[in-house]
């Protein structure tokens, strides 16, 4: 079963390729074997999103407009995540990773509005997490 986020790719694709519905389900047929992408299988999810991209799909990041949080806790906060990246304890170094850990710890969506006093406990709190990945 594919993920939201495959799912969201290849219907991207469709519109962006302006395929209309009996391209794109004969695509499907062909190269996925089914008729709807929701019961394509994970192989068949990489070869449909290859054949797409052949015919001229370009996955574009969407950018955020909020600026980063360049205080100097902030710096030292990003500096932290991305020295965990860098040690294997983090997979994805982004910003936006950052935020929800951010989020998930300070309970604010974004690093530039947490409060100092929890930003000291979230610098503090990363170098204890790297000192664990450390001592592994």
């Amino acid at each position: 079963m594919p993920s939201s986020a495959d799912l969201a790719k290849i219907h991207i694709a469709k519109k962006q390729l302006a395929m209309d519905d009996d391209a794109y389900r004969a695509m499907l047929k062909n190269i996925g074997g089914v008729e709807s992408a929701k019961d394509l299988s994970q192989s068949a999810v990489g070869r449909v999103l290859a054949h797409l991209k052949r015919c001229g799909f370009k996955a574009v990041a969407k950018k955020s407009d909020r600026k980063q949080a360049d205080d100097a806790q902030s710096r030292k906060i990003r500096a932290l995540w991305l020295q965990l990246h860098q040690l294997g304890a983090v997979r994805d170094p982004s910003e936006q990773a950052l935020a929800t850990w951010i989020k998930r710890m300070g309970k604010v969506d974004a690093l530039q509005w947490l409060p100092t006093d929890v930003a000291s406990k979230a610098i503090e709190e990363l170098k204890q997490w790297i000192k664990r990945v450390e001592a592994k």
